[in-house]
């Protein structure tokens, strides 16, 4: 793939439920998706022939040797000097040079590719400099959503956004396209390349979308999923809960009755107890009573017993 710095239409792909839009090109850097190659364009406007001449490409930080050409001699056929970053990886077309065109193509591109690049004529009178800004992208693949969770009240939702460059804003929204409020986000970044995790908990039946949005590349991607919450099912769970509280309390109300007269019995018993210890001493207690009317019956009935035999016998 090669990329140019030019305008593109606006372009949106959908498969199943994944969409990726590029929105277009409007400055002037050159874009181009990581792993591919890109043309980075650098032409006299005069179209002189430069087969016998000098340009010099750079990348401005770091000021490292992207690739030299001078009347033939140049970094692909002996000329030492070009930096490790880019060597074997950076070519010119031989058959331009004639138009004055001095452009160079990089292949299988690396972030580590991006930045600012001159194109410079620096035997030319006066000299030529041509600045070229060159931004290697990551686009987000398709964020990958699942239902971590689910319970009558509703549902957690999670999204994951891996390598991503640069870095994505990734939002959930509803089928109206309502932003949902959501858990703060985990981020990690691993050379240039970022990774997000998403959740998000949702309480209605809906259809729910994860969007990542890279505007600097003008890149969005998103995946849908369908929560189903059965409100029936709610109801009944709502029942069922009201129904064991409202046991809960009928039991306990029970343990406190039974309770209260476990304790009043005590108490009357305590009561009975302390009285019947309570009498005077001079009227003594109803045994002693019995037993002294019962000593002076047997002793009357002993007496005329007696006389009663004698009696008969004579």
């Amino acid at each position: 793939m090669l990329g140019v710095g030019v305008k593109l239409s606006a372009r949106c792909v959908c498969l199943l439920s994944a969409c990726a839009t590029i929105l277009g090109l409007e400055d002037d850097a050159v874009r181009v998706e990581e792993g591919s190659d890109v043309l980075l364009p650098c032409s006299l406007s005069t179209k002189q022939n430069i087969e016998f001449k000098l340009f010099d490409w750079k990348k401005v930080e770091g000021k490292k040797e992207v690739f030299l050409y001078d009347g033939g001699v140049h970094y692909n056929n002996g000329r030492g000097g070009q930096d490790p970053q880019f060597k074997g990886r950076v070519s010119h077309f031989q058959e331009e040079l004639t138009k004055g065109n001095a452009s160079i193509l990089i292949r299988e591109t690396t972030l580590a590719d991006s930045g600012d690049y001159t194109c410079v004529f620096p035997r030319f009178e006066p000299i030529q400099t041509f600045n070229i800004k060159l931004v290697v992208f990551g686009a987000a693949p398709e964020p990958y959503v699942k239902t971590l969770s689910q319970t009558e009240d509703g549902a957690l939702l999670q999204c994951v956004v891996r390598g991503a460059s640069p870095k994505p804003k990734v939002q959930w929204q509803d089928s109206e396209g309502k932003v949902i409020p959501v858990k703060e986000p985990q981020v990690t970044e691993r050379g240039g390349r970022y990774d997000v995790i998403l959740q998000a908990t949702v309480t209605k039946r809906d259809r729910y979308r994860c969007v990542s949005t890279q505007e600097e590349i003008h890149h969005m991607i998103s995946t849908e999923t369908f929560v189903y919450i059965d409100d029936k099912v709610c109801e009944d769970c709502s029942s069922k809960v009201y129904f064991g509280w409202l046991l809960a309390v009928f039991f306990l109300a029970l343990v406190a009755v039974l309770l209260v007269l476990l304790l009043t019995k005590r108490i009357t018993i305590h009561i009975n107890k302390g009285r019947s210890w309570r009498k005077s001493p001079d009227e003594g207690t109803s045994d002693e009573k019995g037993t002294s009317d019962e000593k002076g019956t047997l002793s009357s009935r002993k007496q005329n017993g007696t006389k009663g035999t004698a009696a008969v016998v004579v």
